[in-house]
């Protein structure tokens, strides 16, 4: 080879023997490898507990109707009936499943029952009134007064519930 073929040549070999003296290139950058784990949702069982007034205000003569809790947490048709305790106006049931939500990261859960006792009331039966979830007596409400009236309520780890703040 002559000299000008060699100079041609030169700045690849050189640039090759660079490439393979230092290995590949590590094109990871610093930081993790993996994308962070996505949070799981945590589900808990959550008492609930409800006491129905003595008087029956229901005009079409169904008291003995069962009292029904729902949930914002659930699904059309999961909801449930609770059972009476017969000595006295109590009724209970279990939540099973219940996501979650405390410490408070979006809104609160909205619960509520349906006493046929309060049939010919202006909730039209639904009430959040007198119900506690996971122990705490409901104290906030959303739409008081009225049919669509719900109870405000967060669920910890322990199937604790707590009223907004």
């Amino acid at each position: 080879m002559n000299l000008m073929m060699r100079r041609r040549w030169w700045p690849a070999v050189t640039a090759l023997a660079v490439l393979i003296a230092n290995g590949c290139y590590d094109f990871h950058l610093e930081g993790p490898e993996d994308p962070p784990p996505v949070p799981t949702t945590r589900y808990v069982d959550v008492t609930v507990e409800y006491r129905q007034p003595n008087g029956c205000e229901n005009s079409l003569g169904r008291c003995s109707d069962n009292v029904v809790f729902f949930g914002s947490w659930m699904r059309r048709g999961g909801e449930f009936f609770l059972k009476p305790d017969p000595n006295t106006h109590v009724w209970t049931g279990k939540a099973i499943g219940v996501p979650v939500n405390f410490p408070p990261s979006d809104q609160p859960y909205l619960v509520r029952i349906y006493d046929p006792h309060l049939f010919d009331a202006p909730t039209e039966g639904f009430t959040a009134e007198r119900l506690r979830v996971g122990g705490q007596i409901i104290t906030r409400f959303d739409r008081p007064g009225g049919p669509s009236e719900s109870g405000l309520v967060y669920v910890d780890d322990n199937g604790v519930g707590h009223n907004p703040f």
